[in-house]
């Protein structure tokens, strides 16, 4: 018997978007042309140095993930794509580098360059589309629709599809870079909403699964802000505090604009048993971060 799509079956259930972005600080999107494995640096058909040095590349800096990105209609073009970058809160930056080849890596020390910031900031936010197929079918299935539809609204350079970013349940998953923003179930018909609110520097709260920077606590607790006070605006929220507790954690977010400090407390809830991808082999129950608490603090 063929088990349902996970993607389906989590959004049946009513399972919540939020707080449930990949936990990222740091990026390395590169263009890689040959087949996707479902591991993506190991199964990849790039030179045993070159993955050495992209591994050491990425253990240098905590919270950093390798992609690979691509576009079909450059599958013969001369030249490849790097981009590399941050998704701080406040401080978030990407640069571009074009490789004549996958050996001109080893030259490149990208934690030193993120440091020094001697690299150019690109000009265009990076739209990452997951198409991994081989890692979920829900990737693909939800994946490419999504993916053609933003190429269809945007400039090329924009525009990737890519390797696993997490959650393959949330399909169609997009990230919106540098801002390392998550949003998942996004449809075709909604790529017009989510673009016109995105490029005016809002989130589109219905799909939006939270800030890759932020702990799965600390997305859940801005979602429920935002929720509450509308407060769409990419920077309209900003993390002061958050703590451990014995039932969960306590968040504080500062809404700049008035002054207003709001503590948020989280707890943490199992879902009913399910499959957490396609091809998962048992069944488990997925966390889900709940607000038990909002206070607002005024401003002074």
């Amino acid at each position: 018997m063929t088990r349902p799509f996970c993607a389906e079956v989590s959004e049946e259930s009513s399972e919540p978007l939020s707080g449930t972005a990949s936990r990222v600080e740091r990026w390395l999107v590169l263009e890689y042309r040959g087949l996707w494995n479902r591991q993506v640096l190991g199964g990849s058909t790039l030179s045993e140095r070159v993955k050495g040095h992209l591994t050491e590349q990425l253990s240098a800096r905590p919270r950093s993930r390798l992609l690979f990105v691509r576009r079909p209609e450059r599958r013969r073009s001369t030249g490849l794509k790097c981009y590399f970058g941050q998704s701080l809160e406040r401080d978030r930056r990407f640069s571009e580098l074009d490789l004549e080849s996958y050996e001109d890596l080893l030259a490149v020390d990208f934690a030193r360059i993120l440091d020094d910031g001697s690299a150019a900031r690109l000009a265009h936010p990076l739209l990452v589309v997951c198409t991994h197929g081989k890692r979920d079918r829900c990737c693909a299935r939800y994946g490419r629709p999504l993916y053609d539809e933003l190429r269809e609204q945007l400039d090329d350079d924009w525009v990737w599809q890519s390797t696993h970013v997490g959650g393959d349940r949330f399909a169609g998953n997009l990230v919106c870079l540098p801002e390392g923003l998550y949003f998942g179930r996004v449809g075709r018909a909604e790529v017009w909403t989510l673009l016109d609110e995105y490029l005016a520097g809002r989130l589109y709260l219905d799909r939006f699964r939270g800030r890759s920077c932020h702990p799965f606590a600390v997305q859940a607790a801005d979602r429920a802000v935002r929720a509450r006070t509308r407060l769409t605006g990419i920077d309209d929220l900003r993390l002061v505090s958050a703590r451990r507790q014995a039932e969960g954690w306590r968040i504080a977010l500062a809404a700049d604009a008035s002054g207003e400090v709001h503590e948020v407390d989280i707890v943490a809830e199992l879902g009913d048993l399910t499959y957490l991808t396609c091809s998962s082999p048992t069944l488990q129950r997925p966390r889900r971060f709940v607000t038990a608490k909002h206070r607002v603090r005024p401003a002074g």
